[in-house]
């Protein structure tokens, strides 16, 4: 199954465009609608079968604490403008591990990916 993305408005515009440009399919969530709520944005990831990828933690609190259904969701934990890095790891991140992806909380850092089953 190929993967499809939701970008988060907090994304940089170059992290959708390396996704775009390696073959997925991206919707960036500024085009729909950009102050929708990160509830609704989940529920869409969902109804969209579609890994949310964001630099907001409030979505952990959202599915580990509030036990809300994720199909995935990639999270960006680089202090910083770093646009050109994350670009780098989000194209490594699926270059090697895109079987993890999918139901998983993945944590992007400049040193590691974390995966946490969901």
């Amino acid at each position: 199954m190929k993967l499809k993305f939701l970008a988060d408005v907090n994304i940089e515009k170059e992290i959708t465009k390396t996704i775009g440009q390696m073959g997925y399919e991206i919707s960036p969530i500024a085009d729909i609608d950009i102050y929708m709520k990160d509830r609704d944005v989940l529920e869409l990831a969902n109804k969209t079968n579609a890994i949310l990828l964001t630099n907001d933690k409030d979505f952990g609190e959202l599915v580990f604490r509030q036990k809300l259904v994720s199909t995935g969701i990639i999270l960006f934990r680089i202090k910083g403008e770093e646009t050109n890095l994350k670009a780098l790891l989000i194209r490594k991140l699926l270059m090697g591990y895109q079987e993890k992806v999918a139901k998983h909380f993945t944590v992007i850092t400049r040193k590691k990916f974390r995966f946490i089953p969901l």
